[in-house]
This record gives structure tokens, sequence and C-alpha cells, in this order.
């Protein structure tokens, strides 16, 4: 699962980065930083020191002996972090940031010598100590896409960024109702803390002591975090859900191996899981035993308890989402998880749908031993195109010794010694105030009312929609839980119109798709989120109901089955302007179907794209095999 899995929202910051900068200024950047360095050794090596990395890029390592540590001390007292790489070893990395007035300070700090870093510089450039290894060198062009060599100024940059917001049917425009993916509100006021220097320029191992304020605030979102879940511990080290699922199922590994029961491999994975869940399980050497679900979309309790009595010298977890994958609060829950704690098994609760059980319930209460919180969903971390950053991690205390830790930069608590999942101790930490942030301003009664509304948005949305479109799954008394499943077979069986139909035809009406066939082919699965309003619910409920209402001139034979809006969404400017137009509905039915959309436009701008034709012909921007340099060995 991209959602689950990218770092997509870290990935947009670095690859604007580069657009920005460009080829030409990336490498500019890099022989910067390069020849700094160089001077820095040229001043070290002229104070007969010894340097330990005769070629280097940025990072030096210098032999000091007995006054490395003295050194290391004065430098951390002039405001300079060195490293301490081994005893009388220290390691100093130059970066973009450092000026020349760092390499003067720096070597004065080393050798006790005042040095003039532009006459080091010109006798590096005489000596040629500067140079890097011809064979480290890439002599190949690098970025050569236009997108790379056109935005160099801050306004072309500016108008590039806005070209892209434009092609882009994001939450500033109307709501997505992607189902499983809870698309909320990203406020303003929550985001502002990530263009902090306080949180952007702290490096992952600086002493403890120089992040105090950083570690505040994580130990402040880790206590609410237990609050909100109710378990004993969190680890805040994932970096993502699908990493945050990894993570506890090692920890449960780890936790069976400690009582001699390394032998427990069996997780059972409900059918109506995220594709993750079984992904998961895998990568951690389990073996997947699917538990099936009955009509009502449910857990099977007999096949789970059949399985997990079958398997219960081997069991080591169930997966579960809850509510379900199919939008429903399951009433066996609880029994469910007993009979897994019955046969010695763990019970591992998928965080995806927890927006939907803050301030009502929580995964220990319910049962679960571990569970991994989205940020990007349940506490307002954007999806930022794909990906979010941070899943961390909540345990019962029986668990809390095998959490993942770090050995660079340990973590305090009961888990030292286990290794870690992450490069750094605590994830991807500069996106964390925006969660802390929502918290904060919401309050234990907000989140809870937040919780509340959402359920009931999602309710009024599934009350108004399934006279049109039949809701799937629901509870005893016909209600669902934040989302709901709209099946679409019975349309797509009379008419030919499907899920994808309807999809691509909700861009001409000014709304993101919800999500397509999952958790069942065929189907559309909505969640609006506590986030919009009545107003924009209503919106969108009378874009479906146009929409149905188009399909049924497709019934009664008012349109041809394969020439029709829905067939031929998305429409674009393009086809507006388009002189032949030779199609049974007008270009006002295409582009403008409500009064409504004319008020707030939005072009697609693209026809409709074969999805799967997309997915099972992949594109390569790579340099065409035969034109490689060499000869390539297969």
């Amino acid at each position: 699962s991209n959602i689950c899995t990218s770092q997509v929202l870290l990935a947009n910051m670095a690859g604007m980065y580069a657009v920005y900068h460009g080829p030409h200024g990336l490498r500019t950047i890099a022989g910067r930083i390069h020849r700094l360095a160089a001077i820095l050794a040229e001043g070290v090596r002229r104070a007969g020191m010894t340097l330990i990395s005769e070629c280097f890029f940025d990072t030096l390592r210098v032999n000091l002996g007995s006054h490395a540590l003295p050194t290391y001390r004065a430098a951390l007292e002039a405001g300079y972090n060195l490293r301490q790489v081994s005893p009388g070893v220290i390691g100093i990395a130059v970066n973009e940031k450092t000026t020349p007035t760092d390499i003067t300070r720096l070597i004065k700090l080393i050798t006790g010598i005042n040095a003039d870093p532009y006459r080091l510089d010109e006798q590096v450039r005489q000596s040629g100590e500067d140079d890097l290894p011809a064979a480290l060198l890439r002599r190949d062009a690098i970025l050569t896409h236009p997108v790379f060599n056109s935005h160099h100024t801050e306004h072309a940059m500016l108008r590039y960024l806005k070209m892209l917001q434009e092609r882009d049917l994001a939450l500033d425009r109307s709501m997505i109702s992607l189902g499983s993916c809870t698309m909320k509100l990203n406020a303003a006021s929550e985001m502002m803390p990530v263009t902090w220097r306080e949180f952007t320029d702290i490096h992952p191992f600086v002493p403890l002591d120089q992040a105090e304020g950083y570690l505040q605030m994580i130990g402040e979102l880790e206590n609410w975090l237990q609050a909100i879940t109710g378990f004993d511990a969190i680890c805040m080290q994932p970096n993502s859900g699908a990493q945050g699922e990894y993570a506890g199922l090692v920890t449960i590994a780890r936790y069976h191996a400690s009582r001699g029961e390394s032998r427990r491999k069996v997780c059972l994975i409900p059918r109506s899981a995220h594709g993750t869940n079984p992904a998961t399980a895998q990568m951690c050497g389990m073996r997947v035993v699917v538990v099936d679900c009955d009509e009502s979309g449910n857990i099977d309790v007999d096949d789970l308890a059949a399985k997990a009595a079958e398997y219960a010298d081997e069991l080591a977890c169930l997966m579960l989402t809850y509510p379900s994958t199919h939008g429903v609060f399951e009433e066996s829950v609880k029994a469910v998880c007993e009979r897994v704690h019955a046969h010695g098994g763990e019970v591992y609760m998928d965080g995806a749908n927890l927006n939907a059980q803050v301030g009502l319930t929580s995964p220990a209460l319910i049962g679960a031993d571990v569970s991994h919180m989205n940020l990007h969903k349940t506490f307002c971390i954007p999806h930022g195109g794909g990906g979010p950053g941070m899943g961390p991690i909540g345990v019962k205390a029986h668990l809390a010794p095998f959490l993942p830790n770090h050995r660079v930069q340990p973590v305090s608590g009961p888990h030292a010694g286990q290794g870690a999942v992450s490069a750094a101790p605590w994830g991807s930490p500069a996106i964390l105030p925006i969660a802390w942030m929502y918290i904060a301003m919401m309050g234990g009664s907000g989140l809870k009312r937040a919780s509340e509304v959402a359920i009931l948005n999602a309710n009024y949305l599934a009350s108004r929609l399934r006279d049109d479109y039949p809701v799937l799954y629901a509870g005893r008394h016909g209600r669902v839980a934040h989302e709901c499943i709209l099946d679409v077979r019975p349309l797509k069986a009379a008419t030919g119109v499907s899920e994808i139909d309807i999809a691509k035809r909700l861009m001409d009406y000014g709304f993101h798709a919800p999500t397509v066939s999952f958790p069942v082919a065929g189907t559309m699965m909505v969640e609006p989120t506590e986030s919009e309003s009545k107003a924009e619910l209503d919106r969108f409920i009378d874009a479906m109901r146009a929409i149905r209402a188009e399909i049924r001139l497709i019934e009664q034979g008012h349109w041809p089955a394969d020439d029709n809006p829905l067939r031929r969404a998305p429409h674009t400017q393009a086809d507006l302007v388009e002189t032949d137009w030779q199609r049974p509905y007008s270009r006002q039915q295409a582009v403008f179907p409500l009064p409504c959309v004319a008020r707030n436009k939005f072009w697609p701008s693209v026809n409709r794209v074969d999805d799967v034709y997309g997915d099972r012909h992949l594109f390569c921007a790579c340099t065409p095999l035969d034109e490689a340099d060499g000869q390539i060995e297969v």
C-alpha cells in the first residue's frame, strides 16, 4: 500500500529542492562543501595533525590522541558538534550551511593556529589536494528532465508550484472521500511549526541536552497517544503505518522468543484485511492463515475459533482492523481477541480506522496488545501525495521490553538493547509538531467530538445515498462506522457503468473519487471525516445523485452504453472548445452538470487514463539499454 508505506511528504520536499537548484545548482553546492572540507583538511595537515581520511568528500577523521576529548569539549562549548569516532579520533562533517568563518574557528579549535581560509584555499588548489579520486566521480548527466532545468528563480518556482496546485484536485478545493484513508483538514496552524528552524535544523544524533524542547514535545505526544489508545508504552520510531506494522510484529516475535516459543509463526488475518497486513507478516517470517468473513462482512467467529485451535501451538498473532475494513463496528471483536489470547497469541490492531475510536473506545480496551497509529490519518499529518512519515506503535506492558530501540542514540525505557527499524531513533520527528498541535488544540473533548461527527457524517451519507447506491455492509441496527461501502455491481450488471466510470465522472463535478474496488471489487468506499460541513456533504450527495440520474438515462437507452458522459469522463477545457462536437450529450452536460459546478469549476488536465494498462506497462525514464556505455552483463 503506497498510502501507508511511502515517504512522499518528505520526498516532495527533497524533490522540490532538486527542482529549484537543478543539476548545476546541486553540483555547485556539492563542490562548495568539498572545497570547504579540503580547506579544513589543509589547515589540519599544515599544523602537523594526522588525517585518517585522505580521501573524503565532506567528512574528515582526525587523530588527535590525548587532545581529542579536550578538543571535542572545546568545540561543543563554541557551538560545534563534532563526533567522537573512537578514542583519540574525532570526526568533522561540513555541510552547505558551513561558512569560511566556521572553518577558521574549527582550525583554531583543533590546532590552536589562526589560519586564513582563503590562503589555505589557494594552497589546496596549487597542490591538487582537493581532487576527488577519478574513479568516484560521475561523468554522466544528472537530472536531465526539463523540470529540473527550468525553475531556478523564486518567481519561476512559485509559478511552477501554482501550476501543479491547479492540476491537483485536493482538499483546498473540495472534500476527498477516500475510504480507509481519513483525508482530514490539515490546518495551517498545525503545519506552521514544520517550517521552524528549532525543529528542522536539528540533527537526529545531536546530544540530547541540545534537543530538550524536541524531547519535551515527543514525550508529551507519547503521553497523549498512551491516553488515547490505552497502551502502556509508545514507540515513536516507525516511519510509516506499514513500518509500524513491521515494528509491531517484530515486537511480538521477540516476545515469543523470550519465552522459548519461537515456533509461534502463524499469523491469522481476516479476508477483509488491508493488503499491507499479509505482506508485513510474510516480511517478518510469519505464515499467513486467512480467516473467513460472514455474509455481513464481519470476521467469521467460528472459522477464527477453529483455526486458532488448529494452530494453537504455532499461533503468533491475529491482525485485525477496528472498525472493520468493511466500515462496521464488529460486535464480536472482544470475543475474537479473547479467543486468540486463550491460545497464546497476541492481537495486532491495524490503526487505519482509529479515527472512529478516539474518545469513544481504545485498542487496549478492546483487547489489542499492539497497534500502529497513522499520524497522517487520525492525527492530521498530510498524506503528502501518498505517504505520511510517521507510524508510531503502542503496546501493552508485557511487550514494552521488546520495542525497537537505537544503538547510536538509545531511547530511554525498558526496551534497551533491541535493534532499530528506522535510521533515526524517533523516525522523522520534524513532522511530529503537526500531530502535537492537532491534539493540543482539540483537547480530550474535541477529539471525542471529532470521532462522533466522523461517524455521524458517514451515516448521513449512507442514509442519503442508499436508495441510489446500496450500502454493502451495515451493523445490526443498519448503521455504519466512520465509512461506508457503496455497491456499484448491480448498476454495472444492468448498464455496463463501472465504479471507475463514476470515479472519473466525479471529477467533472469537482470531486475527488472515493476509494474504488477496495476492500470489495466493484464498490466505492466513502469516508467523509469530521472535517466536512453538512453543506459540503450535501454537495457530494447532489453530485452522486446526479450521476445516478445519468446512469438511468443509459438504462433507458437515451445514451449509448459506450458513448455517454460517464464513459467519456473526465472532460477537459479542450473538449469544451472542440469544433466538431458529435456526442449524444451537450457541452454543458459534460462540463457543467450542476449549477454549483460553475461557481468553482475544476478542470481536469487530461482525459481518461487507462489505469490497468499503466499498471501493467511501466514507463522507464532511464537511458535505454542499447545506449548504455560498455558491456552489460545479464
